[in-house]
């Protein structure tokens, strides 16, 4: 029988709240975890330390274009606060792939669903070889990042495009009715990789000049190299089976008109002299190239700049 808090005043009955981990609740994590939480929904976010403070003292401060408010919602730096879960927004850098989801294992319920928030076209094949429970890979489309402890700030956007898979779809609803619109969809790789390649044309370059992409692609030459980054992409996704949208140039540029204040993760990352997700974006094209004996010099050069400013920031 329903109880009165899952009753509405029509006399149906009310889904009820669902309980989420956030496992890695960076920028992206803290915006899909603070919306959630904003909603009704328990919420726990596993991050850093100084993050974990200033949530438990005061709150998430959640500040989009239509609202700045602080949400309460749980925090932890504690892997073992997955247990209990029904639902696991998987956030952490794909770097710690493997690491984050061994460590969570013990403590994850038989039939945990966990969506993969991650940059990246693999992370989700990877999770699958280590863990047993259902595990499906999410696009995000969302552009936000941490303003300081605990404050995440929301520049756009806000959409999860996620593959069907084991683990139902009845939480879908629930992110939607939060304001996190959610569809289930057959063309996730091809998502996940053209994704994958705004990325590649986009993160190193930011986080080289430390530019955001509006000011980036008015640079002199940008834009031609750039191209030259997306058909060394095109031509190893082709090999690997995956057809691409035939407008993937345009795509490339009209992202610098949408997001024009935004900065790339990687030059967020480079600028707190924190270690980067290189190796899994322009990376990633270099060694499936090498796969298939496709040369990808211009990724290539981007990843040995990128390291060599790390190297040089001290990042860890």
């Amino acid at each position: 029988m329903a109880t009165a808090d899952e009753k509405n005043l029509d006399g149906g009955t009310e889904a009820a709240p669902l309980r989420i981990a956030v496992m890695g609740a960076g920028a992206v994590g803290c915006y899909f975890g603070g919306m959630l939480a904003r909603a009704g929904h328990e919420v726990v976010l596993i991050g850093r330390p100084a993050h974990v403070q200033a949530i438990e003292a005061d709150g998430l401060r959640l500040q989009t274009r239509g609202f700045d408010e602080r949400v309460r919602v749980g925090a932890s730096t504690h892997v073992g606060a997955v247990e209990g879960a029904s639902l696991v927004l998987f956030c952490v850098k794909s770097t710690d792939t493997e690491a984050a989801a061994q460590a969570m294992r013990p403590h994850l319920g038989a039939d945990t669903l966990l969506l993969s928030l991650q940059n990246g076209a693999d992370n989700a094949e990877r999770l699958r070889t280590l863990l047993p429970q259902p595990v499906r890979a999410a696009v995000v489309y969302v552009a936000t990042e941490m303003a300081g402890p605990g404050h995440v700030l929301h520049h756009g956007r806000g959409e999860l495009l996620v593959e069907p898979g084991r683990g139902g779809d009845d939480w879908a609803e629930a992110f939607r009715a939060a304001g996190v619109p959610v569809a289930i969809s057959d063309d996730v790789r091809q998502a996940l990789w053209v994704k994958l390649i705004l990325n590649c044309a986009y993160n190193a370059l930011s986080a080289i000049s430390q530019q955001p992409y509006g000011l980036l692609v008015a640079g002199a030459g940008v834009t031609d190299v750039m191209h030259l980054i997306v058909r060394e992409c095109v031509a190893v996704a082709a090999a690997e089976g995956v057809e691409l949208p035939a407008d993937i140039d345009a795509s490339v540029l009209a992202l610098a008109g949408s997001m024009p204040g935004q900065r790339s993760s990687t030059a967020q990352d480079l600028a707190r002299g924190k270690s980067t997700e290189i190796d899994h974006l322009n990376g990633y094209v270099v060694r499936r190239g090498r796969q298939h004996a496709i040369a990808t010099p211009v990724n290539q050069t981007l990843v040995t700049l990128v390291h060599l400013l790390e190297s040089g920031r001290g990042a860890g």
